[in-house]
């Protein structure tokens, strides 16, 4: 049966097994090689507020922290949440 991606489309190189991780958006199981990763770095509040805090706060330097979130996703929710898109056969 033919191939449809040259990395069947995993990047588990050489190892006979990777470990499973649970999609963010629908908790399907996926291996880790497999699932699409993007690492999220936020405000933890939006600008407004970020504002309201400056001014109420008696540091005048304080710069508020960030959010950090690693998102995996399985393939279906990352097609569907168009994080990736599908490409042409010429294209892979």
């Amino acid at each position: 049966m033919p191939s449809k991606r040259r990395n069947n489309g995993r990047s588990k190189h050489g190892r006979g097994h990777t470990s499973f991780i649970r999609c963010s958006n629908c908790g399907r199981a996926t291996p880790k090689d497999k699932a699409v990763k993007r690492f999220n770095v936020r405000n933890i509040v939006d600008v407004s507020s970020q504002r309201d805090i400056k001014e109420a706060s008696v540091y005048a330097t304080y710069s508020l922290p960030k959010l950090y979130i690693k998102q995996m996703y399985c393939i279906s929710c990352a097609i569907h949440a168009r994080i990736v898109r599908v490409r042409s056969s010429e294209q892979r």
